[in-house]
């Protein structure tokens, strides 16, 4: 039994010893000296320690709020002016503070021990959190003095007098609240004041990239405003119209003496860069070519570069040939004009094949007439190429003018230019468009309607001959089902002309004397020699200068 007891003891005093020792506040001076928090009541602490405790404490808040006002003081001599919002917010800062101070007095007087240690908790925490509010503004205060400069804690915090000088010298006092960049998150308001000062931005026109690709369009073209000075010389006046390869205004320019230009102005990208350094190559070309200006192509003048566009400058002149034909020719030009246009169109195609250059794109909008009428000029040099250069392109020279041996593929040379211009002079004749095919296809099928069936052996030198004709050189015509709306081949074995050229030319020219007349049989004797299928069998362009319709002058 003795030795039952004596383990039980044993026993007993292990798990006591086991346990945790109670932690006596008293005994950890540290961490109460540390955290600056009263402790909770107990026993051994007397009302008296307590009231000397809160007097400490409301003296160290008195240093502390002395040493911000007077920091406050120091950064209101930097400034002339003072934000009324900020003055009211001091003002309620100050009069809750002492609000808060004098209640903090009462409680301590009249309540109980318990309820004062609770309350002096919370309002020590205010208090910090107050601090930690009043340090983070001084920090953004310097911060935005010092842009470069680190801040340090230590500066922050200055010497200052007693909270009684300080707010008899303080007229205007000022907080910097905080911005939206710093917030106090652990604030319990969010009554943030931002400042929504406007900024003065200056912005580089001529660097800013962003505002570079402004002036362009998403297809590369340049944004005309009219009224803008380009090259600190050209003023714009008007849009004259825009091709594939760039747009074209009129301009005045401003060093020589407010004279009219045209400004071709290439699409920004590096395709029609290329291009347009080759349509200046052949500009500079036919200008050496035609020191005189006699053979009626456009001048070139100069060529500059303007956001990312290469501008070619070129002589103005006022309208070009297809709105001659609208306003003056609904239905054909007096022949008068007509032979002076159709000469003076076979003098720039005369030099063109001089310079051995191929213009691939003759058409009434190529073609410029001056203010009164009597000078035409071809322009346009974008699709030119040199007479060497010609490769297999379905698709050279717009539809309506492009000539036969482009759609089958066969080599092509001056004679492509030609054709182009007989299409044009039977429209400065009519009105109207000779060949009105809504693609290659078509295009066969107009020119046979008025030529007949191609012979086979020009047939057997096109590249593209498989596409419109089967291997019995019967014509395939592709067109579309009426009923079901797909499209399908219908092969044509006897093409036979169905239109005669005389008659078309006849049916659009009104009220002809026999004068007329005899030059109308002329025309159609001209064009009928230039439209011929074989390029080779073609007018050449010194014969199409001789002939009787050009040569001769209209018999009075």
């Amino acid at each position: 039994m003795a030795d039952q007891k004596l383990k039980s003891k044993s026993s007993r005093s292990i798990r006591e010893e086991s346990k945790p020792a109670k932690r006596h506040y008293k005994e950890d001076t540290k961490y109460r000296y540390e955290s600056k928090t009263p402790p909770l009541p107990t026993s051994s602490v007397t009302m008296e320690e307590l009231i000397k405790q809160r007097e400490s404490l409301k003296k160290e808040l008195k240093k502390i709020n002395s040493k911000n006002y007077l920091d406050t003081k120091v950064k209101l001599q930097k400034h002339n002016k003072y934000d009324k919002s900020k003055d009211n917010t001091v003002l309620k800062y100050k009069r809750k503070h002492s609000s808060d101070q004098k209640k903090d007095d009462k409680n301590i007087v009249n309540t109980s021990p318990d309820h004062i240690d609770s309350e002096d908790e919370e309002s020590i925490i205010e208090q910090r959190r107050k601090r930690r509010k009043q340090l983070l503004e001084k920090f953004i205060t310097s911060s935005h003095e010092h842009k470069s400069e680190s801040i340090k804690e230590e500066n922050i915090i200055e010497s200052a007098s007693s909270s009684n000088e300080t707010d008899n010298q303080i007229q205007k006092p000022q907080i910097t609240t905080v911005t939206k960049e710093t917030r106090d998150m652990f604030s319990e308001k969010d009554d943030f004041i931002f400042n929504n000062d406007s900024e003065f931005v200056t912005q580089d026109n001529e660097n800013n990239t962003q505002l570079i690709d402004n002036w362009d369009d998403p297809e590369g073209y340049y944004n005309t405003r009219i009224g803008d000075i380009i090259d600190s010389r050209y003023t714009i006046k008007c849009i004259l119209g825009q091709g594939v390869f760039a747009s074209v205004v009129r301009a005045h320019d401003i060093k020589n003496g407010n004279k009219d230009v045209a400004i071709k102005i290439i699409r920004n990208n590096d395709l029609m860069y290329k291009t347009g350094l080759k349509e200046l190559s052949f500009l500079k070309e036919i200008n050496d070519g035609d020191i005189e200006n006699k053979y009626h192509c456009v001048k070139f003048i100069r060529q500059f570069m303007h956001k990312g566009h290469l501008c070619l400058v070129l002589e103005s002149l006022h309208m070009d040939m297809r709105g001659v034909i609208k306003k003056y020719g609904k239905h054909g030009l007096n022949m008068k004009a007509l032979m002076s246009y159709s000469r003076q169109l076979m003098l720039a195609l005369r030099l063109l094949k001089k310079l051995g250059i191929i213009h691939a794109d003759v058409k009434p909008d190529n073609i410029l007439v001056n203010e009164k009428k009597n000078i035409l000029k071809l322009c346009d040099f974008g699709s030119a190429s040199k007479a060497e250069d010609n490769d297999a392109t379905p698709y050279l020279v717009s539809r309506f003018y492009r000539a036969p041996e482009i759609i089958l593929g066969i080599p092509y040379k001056h004679g492509v230019d030609i054709w182009s211009a007989a299409c044009t002079i039977f429209e400065m004749a009519t009105g109207k468009i000779l060949f009105t095919g809504s693609s290659n296809n078509k295009m066969l099928k107009c020119f046979m309607d008025f030529k007949g069936k191609f012979p086979a052996k020009l047939l057997r030198k096109g590249k593209f001959k498989d596409q419109h004709f089967n291997y019995n050189n019967n014509f395939l015509l592709h067109k579309k089902d009426e009923l079901s709306g797909r499209e399908k081949v219908v092969e044509i074995s006897n093409v036979c002309a169905t239109k005669d050229l005389h008659s078309v030319l006849k049916k659009s020219a009104n009220n002809l004397t026999t004068k007329d007349e005899k030059k109308l049989g002329q025309l159609k004797e001209f064009l009928d020699r230039i439209l011929v299928y074989d390029a080779y069998q073609r007018m050449s362009i010194l014969e199409c200068l001789k002939h009787p319709f050009i040569q001769e002058e209209l018999e009075k």
